[in-house]
């Protein structure tokens, strides 16, 4: 099952009390203070892991609390800090708090995390409040209380490139042919319901994500449209594939643009994206001529693609093998320019020819102290 959204109640343990205690020993029955400090509770920490897909290993278990941390002791002795809990997650995922919307971080590479719920500090023990004119103190110091807050845990796929279109235009089955995916195949609309991973071999190759399939009115939500587009974000590559008849009559061309207005009106903008057009199902009969339509409708290349013969199919790899490597080195470059560069003025560079140096030797009478 895939679960790309899940909300959950998170707790941080409480720290431990700090003891109120005197040393107590034979010859030694004025020792003073002697209380220990209490342990600090356990945080809750999402952590991203490659090795996560989705977030269904979430669903089970809705309420995650650390445990307290120990209370002092006497002889100075400390309670033991209660260990964290870490909830293992997929890279791309967004964790917000829930009550309040705001971000607490966006969980991109893998070994990103955030401390969701902190744990509270263990409390002082009487050992500390020891003074001059106290010296017999019995204040001490309970554990702080751990942070509680309900999360929401928002999964968007990190994919070099999605494919995008109309119900049954075909992505599941160029998913299937460029790699080594296995997502559901069927004849009628809307058989994948939850986006698919596949990695394409080449040198390089890429991530492939095959999206559920979009129609009119996605952008407002019709159709689960949110929960689809949304996967579309972090892509860099967007292939989109237009069926050349589809089962409904409507006009290809229309369709195409139908799927681009909706990427348009999406919350963030989608249709800036680098795209590469593809009329799918090529080995039925007038498909070239909807591909010539389309090309001149748009003024650029549209490629004729057949995830059934092949044809075609090597042509689509090579093309978003290439943008995506464009792309990657217009960020390199980006994030070079970004960087900061510490430059020392002229001025501020220290010679040694600037300094005179005197030496011991050469110090005149007028130069010394006088009595």
């Amino acid at each position: 099952m895939f679960v790309d959204r899940v909300e959950l109640f998170v707790k941080g343990g409480d720290g431990g009390r700090g003891a109120a205690s005197f040393r107590r020993e034979k010859f030694i029955q004025m020792g003073g203070p002697d209380g220990g400090d209490g342990g600090d509770g356990g945080s809750v920490i999402v952590r991203a892991d490659p090795n996560a897909d989705n977030l269904a290993g979430l669903t089970m278990k809705k309420h995650w609390k650390a445990k307290n941390g120990e209370a002092g002791g006497g002889s100075r002795c400390a309670g033991k800090d209660a260990i964290d809990i870490v909830l293992l997650v997929p890279p791309g995922t967004m964790i917000r708090d829930r009550d309040r919307g705001n971000v607490l971080k966006d969980l991109v590479a893998p070994g990103d995390e955030v401390i969701v719920a902190k744990g509270g500090r263990g409390g002082r023990g009487n050992v500390h409040f020891k003074s001059s004119t106290n010296r017999a103190p019995r204040e001490f110091e309970p554990g702080e209380e751990g942070e509680e807050r309900h999360i929401s845990l928002e999964l968007k796929l990190i994919a070099d490139a999605g494919l995008v279109g109309f119900p049954n235009a075909g992505k599941s089955t160029l998913l299937s042919r460029v790699s080594r995916a296995t997502p559901e195949i069927a004849s009628y609309p809307f058989t994948t319901k939850s986006p698919n991973l596949g990695i394409v071999t080449g040198d390089p190759g890429f991530v492939l994500a095959d999206l559920p399939g979009l129609i009119e009115g996605a952008a407002q939500g019709v159709g689960l449209g949110h929960e689809f587009l949304r996967h579309v974000e972090r892509t860099r590559v967007l292939i989109h594939l237009v069926e050349p008849f589809p089962t409904d009559g409507a006009d290809p061309v229309h369709n195409y643009h139908a799927i681009r207005k909706e990427l348009h009106d999406y919350a963030i903008p989608l249709d800036g994206k680098p795209e590469v057009v593809c009329v799918s199902k090529a080995e039925l009969t007038g498909a070239d001529e909807v591909r010539d339509r389309l090309a001149a409708e748009l003024g650029r290349e549209v490629l004729l693609i057949s995830a059934v013969t092949g044809q075609g199919l090597q042509l689509v790899v090579g093309r978003v093998t290439q943008m995506i490597a464009d792309l990657k080195r217009e960020e390199a470059e980006a994030a070079a320019e970004k960087k900061p560069r510490v430059v020392f003025p002229m001025e501020a560079v220290i010679r040694t020819e600037d300094f005179q140096t005197t030496s011991v030797n050469n110090i005149t009478p007028s130069d010394e102290a006088k009595p």
